[in-house]
C-alpha cells in the first residue's frame, strides 16, 4: 500500500532500455514498479560516475541504505513496511522493446514540438501568450493535423488571419512536420533529476516515447 505523502513520486518518469542497453521508451514510476517487481526488468543506478545493476529486491536494500544517507538526492515512494527510492533507469530483461505508442496530437505536445516559440516571428513566448494556427485555413481546406497546425503569437496570428502564407505576406520560421518521438523528451533533459539519461541519449537514432 502506497501511502498518500508520496503518491506524486508515482509521477516520475523513469527510462526504460531495452536488454542491449538502448533507450526505447519513458515511462511513469507505476509501470517501471511493475515491471521490477516481477522480475522483467531491472534497476540501472549511476554511482559515482558508474553504472550499477539491482534487481528488485536487491534496489529495496540499497534504498534503505540511501534513505538514511540520501534522503535528498531520490523521490522516494513509502510503503507500509518501508521507503524505495524511484529509479530513473530501468533496463528490461526480456524484451527488446515495448509496444510502440503513437505520439499524441495535442495542445501541450505542439507547443513543445514548436518550444514555445511562435512560427511566424521565431520569438519565444510563455504558453499563456501563444495559440494555434491553421497555416492553411479552415476556411480553404487546411485539416487540423501535425502538418498544418503551428504556435503563433497573438501579433502574428491577427495579421494572418484567415488567409494564406502568400497573401498575408508572411513565412513559417520552419515546416511543422509529424515527431518521431515525444518532444516533450527535450523538457525531461533539462531537469536535474534526469541527468543520468543523457548518456543513453546521446545517439543520433534512438526512439523514445513518453507514457
Amino acid at each position: 500500500m502506497i501511502t498518500g505523502e508520496y503518491q506524486s513520486s508515482l509521477d516520475c518518469n523513469v527510462l526504460v532500455l531495452n536488454k542491449h542497453y538502448m533507450p526505447i521508451r519513458i515511462v511513469g514510476a507505476k509501470r517501471a514498479f511493475s515491471l521490477l517487481f516481477r522480475d522483467l526488468a531491472e534497476v540501472v543506478s549511476l554511482e559515482e560516475g558508474r553504472y550499477s545493476n539491482y534487481d528488485f529486491q536487491s534496489w529495496c536494500e540499497v534504498s534503505q541504505f540511501r534513505r538514511t544517507f540520501e534522503p535528498d538526492g531520490h523521490d522516494w515512494i513509502s510503503t507500509v513496511n518501508f521507503y524505495i527510492a524511484v529509479p530513473r533507469i530501468i533496463r528490461l530483461l526480456f524484451y527488446d522493446r515495448l509496444p510502440r505508442n503513437e505520439v499524441k496530437f495535442n495542445r501541450r505536445n505542439i507547443f513543445a514540438r514548436d518550444k514555445n516559440h511562435c512560427q511566424y516571428c521565431g520569438k519565444r513566448f510563455p504558453t499563456s501568450e501563444l495559440s494555434l494556427d491553421h497555416v492553411i485555413p479552415r476556411s480553404l481546406g487546411g485539416k487540423t493535423t501535425w502538418e498544418n497546425i503551428v504556435c503563433a503569437c497573438a501579433a502574428c496570428n491577427v495579421k494572418k488571419g484567415s488567409q494564406t502564407l502568400k497573401h498575408a505576406g508572411m513565412t513559417l520560421i520552419k515546416k511543422p512536420i509529424k515527431p518521431l518521438h515525444n518532444p516533450l523528451v527535450h523538457v525531461h533533459l533539462g531537469h536535474q533529476r534526469y541527468k543520468s539519461w543523457k548518456q543513453f541519449l546521446d545517439h543520433a537514432y534512438w526512439s523514445v516515447e513518453l507514457k
